[in-house]
C-alpha cells in the first residue's frame, strides 16, 4: 500500500473538465450493477462518492429509492442532471453528512484513488447499515482496436502527457491492487467497458483527462490539436467509428 500517493482530495483536478465528463466519459455496463445488487439486501439508499457529473449515480437511481451523489467539485455537481431520486452534494469523501447506519451501498466509480483512505473508510463504516456493501471500480488504459490509432493514443498518454499525471494514477494503472480495502471482500468477475466512437468522441474523452487539463493550464494550448492531425491521417472519415475498450476492475466488500 502506498498511502503517500493518496495525496489531497481537497485538490480539485476536475472542475475545468466538468463538461467533458458529462459528454465523453463512458457509462458502466448494466451487468456490473446487476452483480452488485445481488449482494445488497436492501435498495433504499445508495451513496455515490466522488460522483463527478453522475455517470454511476444516475444508473444507481434506476435501482434505489434514493441516491446521494457527492463530489468536492462544485462544477461537476453543477453539471449533473436533475433526477427525482438523486440528491447532489458538494462534500468530501470523509464528510458525507449522511446519518449513521443509513446507507445500503456505497459506490466509488473511478474515484477511490483520490480519497484520504483512512478517513473515508471510517466514514463508510459510520454510514453503512449492518452488512452494508461498498464497491469501488476503476477502468484502466484505453485500448483502440486499430493498431495505428492505438499507437498514437498511447504515445499521447505516455509521452505528451506522461509527466503530467498525478501520482494517484499509479493506482489506476495497478487496478487498485495496492489499495487497502478493509472490508469482508468478495471475489468479482472481470468486466470491460466498450464503445464505438467517432474521432470527435475519442478526442473529447482525451481532453477530459486530468493530465490533459493540466497541460492546458501549464502551457496555454490544447495538446490534442497536434494529435488530431496525426489521427486524421490514419482514421479515414472522421465520422467512421472504431471499437474502444477499457478493462474494468471491481472490488466489493461487506461491512463487518
Amino acid at each position: 500500500m502506498t498511502n503517500h500517493l493518496l495525496a489531497d482530495e481537497s485538490a480539485d483536478h476536475f472542475s475545468p473538465l466538468a463538461q467533458g465528463y458529462v459528454l465523453f466519459r463512458p457509462r458502466y455496463p448494466r451487468s456490473l450493477y446487476d452483480y452488485l445488487l445481488a449482494w445488497v439486501p436492501h435498495h433504499k439508499l445508495a451513496w455515490d462518492v466522488g460522483c463527478g457529473s453522475g455517470q454511476a449515480t444516475l444508473d444507481l437511481a434506476e435501482r434505489f429509492d434514493q441516491v446521494v451523489g457527492t463530489d468536492i467539485s462544485e462544477a461537476q455537481i453543477a453539471a449533473a442532471p436533475t433526477h427525482p431520486r438523486v440528491e447532489w452534494r458538494v462534500a468530501p469523501a470523509d464528510a458525507s453528512g449522511l446519518a449513521d447506519g443509513s446507507v445500503d451501498l456505497i459506490t466509488c466509480a473511478q474515484s477511490l484513488h483520490w480519497f484520504p483512505l483512512e478517513a473515508f473508510y471510517a466514514e463508510a463504516n459510520r454510514v453503512l447499515v449492518p452488512g452494508g456493501m461498498i464497491a469501488a471500480w476503476t477502468y484502466g488504459t484505453v485500448e483502440v482496436d486499430h493498431e495505428a490509432i492505438d499507437a498514437l493514443v498511447q504515445a499521447f498518454r505516455t509521452e505528451t502527457l506522461g509527466a503530467l499525471w498525478n501520482p494517484e494514477r499509479e493506482h489506476v494503472d495497478t487496478r487498485y491492487t495496492r489499495l487497502a480495502f478493509p472490508f469482508e471482500e468478495i471475489q468479482t468477475p472481470p468486466y470491460t467497458l466498450s464503445v464505438q466512437w467517432t474521432l470527435a468522441q475519442l478526442l473529447g474523452y482525451l481532453r477530459s483527462w486530468s493530465a490533459c487539463g493540466r497541460y492546458v493550464a501549464m502551457y496555454g494550448s490544447d495538446p490534442t490539436e497536434a494529435l488530431t492531425q496525426k489521427l486524421l491521417a490514419v482514421w479515414g472519415h472522421p465520422q467512421d467509428t472504431v471499437s474502444i475498450s477499457w478493462p474494468l476492475t471491481l472490488r466489493i466488500g461487506r461491512k463487518a
